[in-house]
């Protein structure tokens, strides 16, 4: 979900994303990458091979990287030190015909390697979009996915469908965006380039192979997406759900392949409202697994927030012209309808040994294992503990704006590496904080739910 900085509370920009995996336990861990000069390495990625040599300089940047590095970084998201955000690799998919005539290539750029490869050597979303596309110009693209970008000023969504076939679409700024594996981008101007980039040729080459199904429109979903019976009962029901979150006043049907990418909400959105969106299971409708709907309508659609969730990240760019900690990282481990969204001011140099370390058995010193574990009981008696995680959430969600407020306050007053050494132990603060939060509600939970094991039968109380 992107929004554009007039359409938010705040005059943020904000980019945000659900990263899902193939399995409910798919630990990640959460670094500051450092910034680098005088390289001379290159890079090869362990999952395909593609081989690329790094430039001699790049910036520091947060990441959010898998624990098991076989397959590659996967670094997923992160803010550089030039306030420049970027959350790859949504899977999406495009239609035989148009892979046809321009198949995936094998060790071309995949999402392991996605932002390794761009977000430390970038200045502007815009140039996240430009940076990019050279990547997959020269070396191809090994799959579909969704980028988006954003600084301080603006939000780009980049669709990578074929081999080297792309656009991209700045999200206007008092708009949103909703996205979910299925291609979104719509209508292209090709006369406007402040507002939309494509890959060289692509006009042509959809001319030259027949593929445009519309005579009076140049619309990139109807000519790379999809329209099946999967996208409607995995993709579009999400955007649906989405949409009736933040512009209740319009009526649609959750299986329509003409949901509009970009709308225009009802009202100015907060950082909370894009939790809700990610957060989300199409609560207090009768599509909601948890809820009380019949058990066909339960299963009917793909929900929002899964189990396997590996992360779910808000990336926040605030005023960087006049705020030292304008970026925002809110990250959140564990299953999102349970687990908070963690804010991380991202001009640090390091982050919490919590987030840092990853030991491959569950322990409650790391914050990988604290969600996942607190995600698990949560749901083992949901109707029991909801209410109480839905408490704990809101406590820390407002204990967050008000540690905000008062960093931005002395923020202002430091500037260069004092001013990120003071950001960096604010952040251990913050984990600290919301890691003993949650121990305690673990705790509480964990006692509470002795007593609601059906393995228990009453008929002489000392018995």
């Amino acid at each position: 979900m992107m929004v554009g900085k007039k359409a938010s509370l705040d005059g943020a920009t904000y980019i945000s994303r659900n990263e899902d995996r193939l399995i409910a336990i798919h630990p990640k861990r959460f670094l500051v990458q450092p910034a680098v000069s005088g390289r001379k390495e290159t890079y090869k990625s362990p999952y395909n091979g593609l081989t690329v040599p790094l430039p001699e300089k790049g910036y520091r940047y947060t990441s959010t990287p898998n624990a098991d590095q076989s397959d590659g970084p996967n670094e997923e998201d992160g803010f550089n030190e030039k306030n420049v955000g970027e959350s790859a690799t949504e899977s999406v998919y495009a239609n035989e015909r148009v892979l046809s005539c321009d198949p995936f290539v094998k060790n071309g750029l995949a999402e392991d390697s996605m932002t390794t490869l761009v977000l430390p050597f970038i200045d502007s979303a815009r140039d996240g979009v430009r940076y990019l596309g050279e990547l997959v110009k020269k070396y191809g693209s090994a799959e579909g996915n969704g980028v988006q970008f954003n600084d301080a000023d603006e939000v780009w969504y980049m669709e990578i469908v074929t081999g080297h076939q792309w656009v991209a679409v700045r999200i206007p700024d008092d708009c949103y965006a909703v996205a979910a594996n299925q291609i979104a981008i719509e209508k292209i101007d090709f006369n406007d380039p402040d507002n939309y980039m494509w890959a060289d040729g692509i006009q042509e080459f959809v001319a030259d192979n027949d593929l445009n199904p519309d005579d009076d429109q140049w619309n990139f979903r109807h000519i790379f997406g999809t329209d099946t019976e999967k996208d409607h009962h995995y993709n579009t029901p999400r955007v649906w759900f989405a949409q009736r979150y933040l512009n209740p006043e319009i009526e649609q049907d959750p299986e329509s392949p003409d949901l509009p990418f970009i709308r225009k909400a009802n009202r100015k959105l907060s950082v909370e409202d894009i939790q809700y969106v990610l957060k989300s299971h199409y609560n207090e409708t009768k599509y909601d697994p948890l809820g009380s709907g019949s058990e066909h309508d339960k299963k009917r659609y793909r929900a929002i927030s899964l189990s396997r969730t590996a992360n779910s990240h808000i990336l926040q760019m605030r005023n960087s012209r006049e705020n030292g900690a304008a970026g925002v990282q809110w990250l959140g481990f564990g299953v999102p309808s349970f687990c908070p969204h963690v804010p991380f001011f991202t001009n640090a140099n390091d982050t919490d040994a919590s987030y840092r370390e990853l030991p491959k058995k569950m322990s409650l010193d790391s914050a990988y294992w604290l969600y996942e574990a607190l995600a698990m009981v949560v749901e083992s008696h949901y109707a029991e503990f909801i209410q109480q995680d839905l408490d704990y959430q809101k406590e820390l969600s407002q204990w967050a704006r008000t540690k905000i407020i008062e960093v931005d306050k002395k923020a202002r007053q430091l500037e260069g590496a004092a001013l990120t050494d003071y950001l960096t132990q604010q952040n251990h603060e913050i984990a600290t904080h919301y890691n003993k939060a949650t121990r305690d509600l673990l705790a509480d939970l964990t006692t509470q739910g002795a007593e609601l094991s059906k393995l228990t039968f009453k008929m002489d109380p000392n018995l």
